[in-house]
């Protein structure tokens, strides 16, 4: 499997760039979660990322991608359909 070196920003990780496992049409995942485990034996706490276009270059295109930290942390559950009300 190949992968690329992405950053992410906010959150837990921010500023730190993580190598990531792409797909096979070179997409990194559109979401990355960071389960943290607690002393107290309580569930790990979850941190979850979105992928997001990175900056932009000369031309004004995204160069790359990025992971920007989601505070919410719900990952999509499957398609996001136009007439469902999301949770």
């Amino acid at each position: 499997m190949r992968s690329e070196n992405i950053p992410f920003v906010g959150g837990p990780l921010d500023g730190r760039v993580l190598p990531v496992l792409v797909g096979p049409t070179g997409l990194p995942p559109k979401t990355y979660e960071i389960p943290v485990p607690r002393d107290d034996g309580r569930p790990p706490e979850v941190h979850l990322y979105r992928r997001v276009p990175g900056p932009a270059g000369r031309l004004g295109l995204p160069r790359g991608w990025r992971y920007a930290y989601d505070p919410e942390g719900h990952s999509a559950d499957g398609p996001k359909w136009p007439w469902r009300k999301r949770c």
